[in-house]
């Protein structure tokens, strides 16, 4: 039985190798999270009378923490645990060990147990604390109180928050047609043969799977298929999963669905929904089909339509965040396309009610800037970037002109941001497959990121200190440093 203990310091840990060092980035980690603050809120996820015994909050977080950190596969990052007593002092074991803690499986059920809003409350406890001192138990205020609340009580307002939205693509092949009804027809073929021998027939349902995959060889030998060609292609492909689907119909009328495997069940589902969707389309020469289903393995990814030069549409989640002293925190995870605009309102409401005060200045692209936004800001002094509705100006204030410099100079953090998350924390391609680890996953990589500045800011912070109080009377060289690491951090 493992010692686990939230609150552990690194003299307390029993380690073969000596003391642990205290500047050691894990440490430094492990001291920004408060454990025992969280673990009642992780419990809930729970049951209290049925189960084994529940693994603690910090052996689980800790865990995906590493993970995401250390973009290693599941294996990587349980075989690290076991040879690094860094690692294992985080994670919040009370003494080396050469065994691991827990089975490599355990660690998508911590995924599991780790919903979004839980990883979106920490990420906001940890850097965007409330600045209100409101005594205890005084319920927030409602979204029409706070917009019914005359002007003359408001603190002035402070600080700049920066919104955005991108999208975090999932781990699917890119979606063709053809593909995916190939794909469907092999998996309905699985089927049949799954549930033939439950039957009383003895001679199995013809699928012609020879002559159909033949003719789907013949078509991806094509490098660029005429128009006619591919229309001809979903055709027999269609016809060919409607014959399997009525021989699928047939077999359930004397055997039971509990044949089949929970995965084949929900795949099942979903090829008769992508069916629907594909002869509707084929049917009526339709360009496209409302929530189209990309992906039979993650039926809920749909294509968002992003505009960019280097790929137009991308296929995954929408990810809607805002910036706040150069942390970022996720306002929405949605697999449909929405309008972020919509989200302005509620955010400022939320920064009003956590702080006391609206921000002084809102940075965002021209999306944002539609008429209920542009009067909300314009009602409680909030200076919303981008230019103004309708026709543009004949002759520009310079003043005008350089704030719009002023502004997207700032906006490019929270590009950069996404930048960092796609190139170096896997935002760029989220290779889980179910929907809710998905967005956990999302989650924990503005979290991770979050981490990382805030280990900047420690490192700069002692860094400057040291060299400050070491050398005196070079005070103005040492900021000057300090200056160019803030700008290169």
């Amino acid at each position: 039985m493992y010692r686990i203990n939230n609150q552990i310091s690194i003299q307390e840990f029993i380690s073969p190798f000596g003391k642990l060092d205290p500047e050691n980035r894990w440490v430094k980690i492990s001291e920004m999270i408060p454990w025992e603050q969280l673990e009642p809120r992780y419990a809930e996820t729970f049951c209290e009378d049925n189960g084994a015994p529940a693994i603690p909050f910090r052996m689980a977080m800790g865990t995906l923490l590493l993970k995401q950190v250390t973009e290693n596969s599941d294996d990587e990052v349980l075989a690290n645990i076991t040879e690094n007593p860094y690692h294992q002092f985080f994670i919040g074991l009370h003494e080396y060990t050469t065994k691991p803690p827990f089975t490599q499986r355990q660690i998508t059920n911590f995924r599991k147990r780790m919903p979004q809003e839980l990883i979106d409350e920490i990420n906001e406890l940890i850097f965007n604390p409330s600045d209100k001192n409101d005594p205890p138990n005084t319920p927030p205020p409602t979204d029409d109180e706070l917009e019914n609340e005359p002007l003359e009580a408001l603190p002035a307002n402070e600080g700049t928050l920066l919104f955005d939205a991108t999208c975090a693509p999932a781990n699917i092949s890119y979606p063709t047609d053809v593909n995916l009804l190939n794909e469907a027809r092999i998996i309905t073929e699985e089927i049949i043969d799954t549930l033939h021998p439950h039957t009383e027939s003895k001679r199995k349902p013809r699928t012609y799977r020879q002559k159909a995959c033949k003719r789907y060889l013949n078509f991806v030998k094509n490098r660029n298929p005429r128009k006619k060609l591919i229309r001809k292609t979903i055709g027999q492909q269609l016809r060919y999963i409607k014959r399997n689907l009525g021989h699928i119909d047939a077999q359930l009328q004397t055997v039971s669905t509990e044949v089949l495997t929970n995965r084949q069940r929900e795949l099942l589902e979903t090829i008769g929904i992508v069916y629907e969707q594909q002869e509707t389309k084929y049917r009526t020469n339709a360009t496209s089909i409302p929530n189209r289903i990309v992906s039979l393995h993650q039926p809920w990814v749909r294509p968002i339509v992003r505009g960019k030069a280097r790929a137009s549409v991308e296929f995954g989640a929408k990810v809607s965040i805002q910036m706040l002293n150069g942390y970022a925190f996720v306002d929405k995870i949605g697999w449909d396309a929405y309008a972020e605009e919509s989200l302005l309102i509620p955010a400022l409401l939320d920064y009003r009610r956590q702080h006391g005060f609206y921000p002084k200045a809102v940075i965002a692209d021209r999306h944002y800037r539609n008429r209920k936004n542009l009067q909300f800001c314009k009602k409680w002094g909030i200076r919303l970037s981008g230019p103004r509705l309708g026709r543009p100006a004949k002759v520009t204030d310079p003043a005008i002109k350089r704030q719009e410099r002023q502004d997207s100079a700032k906006r490019n953090a929270v590009e950069g941001k996404f930048g960092e998350g796609k190139t170096r924390y896997g935002l760029g391609r989220i290779m889980t497959r179910l929907k809710e680890t998905s967005e956990t996953t999302i989650s924990m990589i503005f979290l991770c990121m979050n981490i990382k500045r805030r280990l900047r800011e420690l490192f700069l912070f002692f860094w400057f200190c040291g060299n400050f109080y070491a050398k005196p009377g070079n005070e103005r060289a040492h900021l000057a440093n300090l200056g160019g690491c803030m700008v290169f951090s």
